[in-house]
């Protein structure tokens, strides 16, 4: 078992194995009572085994079932939630376990964030990109028909457990999208991630491989650093860069998101966002070309999108100018000045912005 600590003002652990689901009594930590389980209809078998397992314990366990995928993150299923805990009288000292995807772990901690002003999380990611992204940092939210994520909270977990095993019973395409967070990962900090999925592609996608369970680590490690810095996202300026860093490619991967309502894997339209900012950099004058062709390089080997529909300039465009990262009228960009090198572009030339757009559409 790999062990990862994220150093924040309320440290916790990131456990990265195998056959790891009876490491969660350790992690819900004492005084707690009730815990309640939020988990997507396909996770229900896993849900029930730790109902049995937390039961075995002497808590007592509710299970929550909510939409699978973006269709969790919405207020009316959040307030489902809370009306669950509420009949069952949850109080500061029960739990929440996230048990599912991104969007299932966003949802669970966002409930956990608001309940009685905050109880304590545990989340259970079940796929790549709930473990290297979405469970690991602290943040939490759902979407509004304006935007992606626009509502949330930062609550930190108590702990996460990232059960490898469950990586097995995704689709490809599940994998495939995961390892775009793992690949931007690798260009904002840690080159050798790209090295590993750059020479051997089909290892880094094996769910059942040793390489994985290293992509993990170095995934959750680099997330780890960036938000013991800076959780909440608030030191980044005068092309500093703190929390700001690990949205790089998110903001026209969440145009596509918005523009696609949602139809689009989250994984994928963050390569096409890799793609378009590392054109940016280069148009800007920032990075260089090969630095740029590599983010079409390693992707497409993963068999990731690299490009988006043409003629939707005006619609991604106008999703952008609601990206949390945007500043009254200015759009801002993760950008590269170097492999590993990230800073920020605020405001640049609307030329400059349309010219990226037309290297990646098709």
């Amino acid at each position: 078992m790999r062990r990862v600590a994220v150093p924040t003002a309320r440290p916790y652990d990131v456990l990265i194995g195998r056959d790891l689901l009876d490491e969660l009594p350790a992690l819900l930590g004492d005084g707690v009572q009730r815990v309640a389980v939020v988990y997507s209809p396909p996770l229900r078998a896993t849900a029930e085994r730790l109902r049995a397992r937390l039961t075995g314990e002497g808590y007592e366990p509710y299970l929550l079932d909510v939409p699978d995928a973006e269709d969790a993150k919405r207020a009316e299923v959040a307030a489902s939630c809370w009306s669950a805990l509420g009949s069952s009288g949850f109080t500061r000292s029960d739990a929440v376990v996230g048990l599912g995807g991104g969007a299932t772990t966003d949802l669970a901690g966002f409930v956990a964030a608001t309940w009685l002003r905050g109880v304590r999380i545990v989340q259970v990611p079940t796929t790549l990109l709930g473990m290297v992204d979405a469970a690991v940092g602290g943040k939490t939210g759902i979407n509004t028909a304006e935007g992606k994520n626009l509502v949330g909270s930062f609550h930190e977990p108590a702990g996460v457990l990232c059960d490898l095993d469950a990586l097995e019973t995704l689709p490809p395409g599940e994998m495939a999208g995961g390892l775009a967070e793992v690949v931007k990962c690798g260009f904002i900090s840690d080159p050798g991630i790209l090295d590993l999925v750059g020479s051997d592609a089909e290892k880094a996608a094996d769910p059942s491989g040793v390489v994985v369970g290293e992509l993990v680590e170095r995934a959750v490690r680099v997330k780890a650093g960036v938000v013991a810095g800076d959780l909440t996202e608030r030191t980044s300026s005068g092309g500093r860069v703190g929390r700001e860093v690990l949205n790089y490619g998110h903001t026209f991967g969440h145009a596509i998101e918005r523009v696609e309502r949602y139809r689009w894997r989250h994984g994928s339209a963050v390569a096409v966002g890799m793609v378009y900012v590392a054109a940016l950099s280069r148009l800007a004058g920032r990075l260089d070309a090969a630095t740029a062709d590599r983010h079409r390089a390693v992707l497409e080997r993963i068999g990731l999108p690299t490009t988006y529909a043409g003629g939707a300039w005006d619609s991604l465009h106008s999703a952008m100018r609601v990206d949390k990262k945007a500043r009254g009228d200015r759009l801002r960009f993760v950008v590269l000045d170097a492999l590993a090198e990230p800073a920020i572009l605020e405001g640049p030339d609307e030329g400059l912005l349309e010219a990226a757009y037309a290297e990646v559409a098709r």
